[in-house]
């Protein structure tokens, strides 16, 4: 019998059960029509294990960079304990005293963004911004203009629902699920290795930049509500825009009065080696969206925070049944959630992992950089704990490798006991990047093995492919 949290169960029957019930997530089950599902029973630092006791290195932070803090922080484990005791939930029309105190440490952090609205998934928080967006100018400008579009960019992730699936610009997660709600307009993306324009920087005009001016000139200013940006693209293949990129953007946006919402439901909580992704860049955004390492996913828990201006916009006389945020989400009054974000932001102070990651993340990159001498690496690219590694077929056309590849070379990861990650099915003919974003715990000495994880099988491709 497998250990580790495995001894609890009886994995046959937890196999067979899976097989006949369970529906995952981003899967196709007909793979484990000829193999046995994998089942993961524990984890403790940055170690996760299965049901047969196999122990993994997690390079990916739960499988979706989310994991943030690590498995087994007791701190945070006892906070949700505590708090479940004392009050588990009410509705978020009513406030806790874990609401007030997140809401006043999320001040703290951003107090140019002192306004907190809880909710419970990335994408939950996405569409209460876009809603914010619009009702917003709805009651700004009533019966004058129809400020309601929403601008995002080629290659970021905002979200499974519909609308902030609209405005995702990955088109194979969009396939099948149409029509999407208009209203949602794409840019170019930011990626300078495959750049839209075909220009090199710092030799460019930043076009990727300026094109948003270009889209809402052409859409009409006052059609244009918010525009929406990942300030590291993550999903899309761990994108870096150049240090000017975000300037540019937040200057256009104040010229024709559209909101600047940075989700950083990825980026945010030390991922990036800042605590939020954003403060890599000269910029001041209208909103945040936050979810995933704010709570280190021991609890679902996500936030939109704001200006206060845009609040403010809000505060109307009570007959106007129009005037407030007519908006509620259910599992948002789970007050376990708040009080995890809040040990959860203390255990990452606490325990310097901003710093660790900057450290870990250089050191990582570092051990990496030298791949690109090899046909098959195009590029590798990080920011902190958040790093991709672009292949290629052809180096001098930028031919990006097959994706079967790189789902290859994930398997022989994990082979070896180390998980990685990989774009997957999400922008056509140029999945093509592999990915690693470990907790921030992580020790020089795993590190190390995440490093040589990568090598190994990229080395191990091409000395395949010849």
């Amino acid at each position: 019998m497998a250990n580790n949290g495995a001894n609890k169960w009886n994995i046959d029957e937890l196999v067979r059960l899976h097989r006949e019930h369970l529906w995952l997530h981003i899967t196709n089950h007909k793979a484990f029509e000829g193999q046995e599902p994998p089942i993961m029973v524990s984890g403790k630092g940055c170690m996760v294990t299965d049901s047969h006791g196999r122990e993994y290195l997690d390079g990916l932070s739960g499988g979706v960079w989310c994991v943030n803090a690590g498995y087994g922080q007791q701190k945070i484990i006892d906070a949700i304990t505590d708090q479940l005791h004392q009050l588990p939930y009410y509705a978020g029309s009513m406030a806790t005293p874990p609401y007030i105190r997140f809401a006043e440490k999320m001040a703290r952090l951003l107090p140019d963004l002192p306004k907190v609205y809880v909710a419970n998934s990335g994408s939950e928080a996405n569409e209460k911004a876009f809603k914010m967006a619009r009702q917003y100018f709805a009651l700004k400008y009533p019966d004058k203009k129809n400020k309601h579009k929403i601008i995002y960019r080629h290659r970021d992730y905002h979200g499974s629902t519909l609308a902030v699936l609209a405005a995702t610009g990955q088109e194979e997660r969009k396939a099948g699920y149409g029509p999407f709600p208009p209203g949602f307009v794409e840019i170019p993306h930011a990626l300078c290795y495959r750049c839209h324009f075909g220009k090199s920087y710092p030799g460019c005009n930043l076009e990727c930049a300026r094109a948003l001016e270009t889209v809402i000139e052409r859409e009409g200013a006052d059609t244009v509500a918010a525009v929406i940006l990942e300030p590291i693209t993550a999903g899309g293949g761990i994108i870096i825009p150049v240090k000017e990129y975000y300037p540019i953007v937040a200057e256009i946006c104040r010229k024709h009065e559209v909101l600047l919402i940075l989700d950083e439901v990825v980026n945010g909580f030390g991922r990036t080696g800042t605590m939020f992704g954003y403060q890599h860049y000269d910029v001041a955004p209208d909103m945040l969206t936050m979810a995933k390492g704010l709570a280190s996913s021991y609890m679902p828990l996500s936030a939109v925070v704001t200006k206060a201006y845009i609040f403010d916009r809000f505060i109307t006389n009570p007959a106007d049944t129009m005037g407030y945020f007519r908006d509620i989400s259910t599992f948002g009054g789970c007050t376990a959630g708040c009080s995890a974000a809040l040990a959860n932001i203390a255990v990452i102070e606490d325990q310097g992992m901003i710093e660790n990651s900057r450290a870990m993340g250089q050191y990582l990159y570092d051990s990496l950089k030298d791949l690109e001498e090899l046909p098959l690496v195009g590029e590798v690219r990080g920011k902190g704990l958040f790093l991709g590694i672009e292949l290629v077929e052809d180096k001098k056309t930028q031919a990006p490798l097959p994706e079967k590849y790189l789902a290859k070379m994930v398997a022989d990861a994990k082979s070896d006991g180390v998980l990685i990650g990989r774009m997957a099915r999400s922008v056509p003919q140029n999945n093509n990047v592999l990915t690693a974003a470990p907790p921030l715990i992580i020790t020089k000495q795993e590190t190390a093995r995440l490093a040589a994880a990568f090598r190994k099988v990229i080395e191990n491709l091409h000395r395949e492919l010849g």
